[in-house]
């Protein structure tokens, strides 16, 4: 079974399924936290080399405010615990999006998780928080327009290589892989430009309920597929 080298996930569900258990949203937040400790292990396992999960979008600020606050108050307590993750599984974690809109502690918390496990290279773990794709490419435009202006950068000489440069993911290759569970089958604003000629798998699997047997049936599902990228195969 060939692996993909870089799975992208769009963690879905958990307020559903803590729902309709009869508990709190945050409930759910807690236990899809709780099974994405399992699935970095899962993915280094699995020979996986990039991961990176949608945990937080700009557009998720328009939810409750106790579920917000409770959604932080998790956030500082996975990147605690993300230190000891990171090092069990030689795992370097980048985070993705706009920090800038967290409270300077969380921003520090992130910045001291980055330091620390910038030494590891078995697994490439990016957790996008406080992301979307429209405002990553509205950032990438605006430093691309104030590198022109101080004739760092050449308009002319701008390439899709020059764009994905000034991305929140530079220097990742693309995901070869978009993992959505609980049932939607959208982008939701997520990673626009680089999920170019990646393969999407839609499970109504909500995320707390996601385990290893449905991640190997997503990537024997994307075993299946005929990557062309655009070009035709010769008979």
């Amino acid at each position: 079974m060939k692996v993909p080298n870089h799975v992208a996930i769009i963690l879905d569900g958990n307020g559903r399924w803590a729902k309709f258990k009869g508990m709190p949203r945050t409930y759910g937040h807690i236990k899809g936290c709780e099974n994405l400790e399992k699935i970095c292990s899962m993915a280094k396992e699995l020979g996986v080399k990039y991961l990176t999960v949608y945990a937080f979008s700009t557009e998720n600020w328009k939810r409750s405010r106790e579920e917000v606050d409770g959604l932080m108050k998790l956030f500082r307590s996975y990147m605690k615990k993300c230190l000891k993750i990171s090092a069990e599984n030689k795992m370097r974690v980048r985070v993705i999006g706009d920090p800038r809109a967290f409270d300077e502690d969380l921003q520090q918390k992130i910045k001291e998780l980055e330091e620390f496990s910038s030494q590891f290279d078995e697994l490439h773990f990016q957790i996008a928080l406080n992301y979307g794709s429209r405002d990553e490419i509205r950032r990438a435009v605006q430093d691309m327009a104030r590198d022109v202006k101080k004739g760092a950068l050449d308009p002319e000489e701008i390439t899709e290589e020059t764009i994905s440069d000034y991305l929140d993911t530079k220097g990742l290759p693309d995901p070869d892989l978009l993992i959505r569970t609980s049932g939607e089958e959208r982008l939701s604003n997520y990673l626009l430009w680089q999920l170019a000629y990646t393969e999407f798998y839609f499970t109504d699997v909500p995320w707390p309920d996601f385990d290893k047997a449905e991640f190997v049936r997503a990537i024997e599902k994307y075993n299946g597929r005929d990557r062309r990228f655009g070009g035709v195969k010769e008979e």
